[in-house]
């Protein structure tokens, strides 16, 4: 059964968030250590939370995986892209993981 991670990134009162570091340094780090594992991955960038509203999270980034398993080897690999989070994001990020059902 398909699995995902989500990993999100709120955006709580002082945090900060480079998005050009994220996209073009940050990502590339996720791709050579936990990319050989991930059948797809999707960012999205917080623009708003609603009408007038400003955004909850900065961005999520979500990764599917064809198994558990698989999963479990991306994680085992991910040192370098945990190690990286404070290159670009100055509070704590929100994971989530589950199975992918539609």
């Amino acid at each position: 059964m398909p699995v995902s991670m989500q990993v999100i990134y709120p955006a709580t009162e002082g945090s900060t968030f480079d998005h050009d570091y994220y996209l073009s340094t940050h990502m590339k780090i996720v791709g050579e250590t936990m990319g050989p594992h991930v059948e797809t991955t999707i960012v999205t960038k917080g623009v708003a939370g609603g009408p007038g509203v400003a955004p909850g999270f900065h961005a999520i980034a979500t990764m599917t995986f064809k198994d558990q398993a698989t999963m479990d080897e991306a994680l085992k690999a991910s040192g370098a892209a945990v190690k990286d989070i404070p290159n670009f994001y100055n509070a704590q990020p929100q994971m989530l993981f589950g199975e992918v059902v539609a």
